[in-house]
């Protein structure tokens, strides 16, 4: 298979699932930025960027962020020096709509997404893991009934994405029950199997 020098992915999965953690690893593993909504929302929030005045007035008003604004802040970003090889997606997209929006932006530069990991952890794990999050971290959010919301509002909105990209063949559904090192080793195995080259030592 011929190698591929850049590393576009997109990583899904529910809460409980790993998720940060394994897409920090591969996104060091393959040299590219991890691009996390949350964590642009916070840096044009904090350097009070136009983009940053918008979000923070809307958060602030205890509304959703528009579709057309995510998708735009992370246009920005994805337009900075640092992912121009690729980079990994966390948190974005999270619909239909937010698919489009990134399709669009990448076909307007010749590209598209190289993989997109899901990562596949049984229902009764995930609370599991958040259950002893919430003891662990004192986190009053993480209670049964809290937990089962995200988890269904996830698999409400998530389903449809990974069909879109399902479509695509670029779905790669990982095992996510594990250690820590099993688990970066199958998604790096699956990222292999399809060309993509680690830029460092995973």
């Amino acid at each position: 298979m011929t190698s591929v020098t850049t590393a576009r992915l997109l990583i899904v999965g529910p809460q409980g699932s790993g998720k940060g953690t394994q897409g920090v690893r591969i996104a060091e593993a393959f040299g590219i930025p991890v691009v996390s909504t949350g964590d642009v929302f916070r840096a044009n929030i904090k350097e009070g960027t136009p983009l940053g005045r918008q979000v923070k007035a809307i958060v602030d008003g205890g509304d959703l962020v528009p579709d057309e604004l995510t998708s735009e802040i992370v246009r920005d970003r994805l337009s900075q020096d640092d992912a121009a090889h690729g980079f990994l997606l966390d948190g974005y997209p999270r619909n239909a709509q937010q698919v489009a929006h990134l399709e669009e932006f990448l076909a307007a530069r010749g590209e598209s997404l190289d993989a997109v990991i899901e990562l596949v952890v049984p229902r009764e794990e995930s609370l599991e893991r958040l259950r002893l999050r919430a003891e662990e971290q004192g986190r009053s959010d993480d209670t049964d009934a809290g937990i089962a919301h995200r988890l269904d509002i996830y698999e409400r909105e998530t389903a449809p994405i990974l069909a879109a990209y399902g479509e695509q063949g670029i779905v790669d559904r990982i095992d996510g029950v594990g250690s820590l090192d099993e688990i970066t080793t199958r998604i790096i195995a699956a990222l292999e199997a399809r060309g993509l080259e680690r830029r460092t030592a995973a």
